[in-house]
């Protein structure tokens, strides 16, 4: 059903996706839109290593939420900030692909937690983060995205 590499020789394995995953705090996520119009949005992620699924927040409204209403298959591309070997002007970038289907979470703690969780990727400010579960948490939608197919590919930039 999905797509082999190409490029095969620059696959990364499985682990080095997930550590990316872990590590990048953001990605594009891609979606059919409006009148069958691609759309790719900026987001911040949490990968949950006990269900291996990706998880957003969101607001409760908008172009996102209906283009998952529309159809629940997406794309998200994560890349790293990429490296130079001395002597080498071109980057190297490790990128992650994953496919699969997003739906809404519809549970609070688990709600609280994805929130926790992305928070807790930009800071370690306890305060700061109460602070945001208790005056934005009732207004977030939560994402999650269960991945069908993921695929990592080192690129040297020359």
């Amino acid at each position: 059903m999905f797509r082999e590499m190409r490029r095969w020789k620059q696959r990364i394995r499985e682990e080095e996706c997930i550590r990316i995953l872990k590590e990048t705090p953001r990605g594009v996520l891609s979606l059919i839109g409006d009148d069958g119009y691609p759309y790719g949005v900026p987001l911040d992620h949490w990968y949950d290593e006990s269900d291996g699924k990706l998880y957003f927040h969101s607001a409760k409204e908008g172009h996102k939420l209906d283009a998952i209403a529309g159809c629940d298959k997406v794309s998200y591309c994560v890349c790293e900030k990429g490296y130079r070997k001395e002597g080498d002007w071109a980057l190297y970038i490790n990128s992650v692909i994953v496919f699969g289907r997003m739906k809404l979470v519809e549970d609070q703690e688990k709600t609280r937690e994805i929130c926790t969780n992305l928070c807790r990727k930009f800071t370690e400010d306890e305060a700061y983060l109460q602070k945001e579960l208790k005056n934005a948490l009732p207004r977030v939608q939560c994402l999650e995205l269960s991945i069908e197919h993921m695929t990592g590919k080192l690129v040297h930039e020359a």
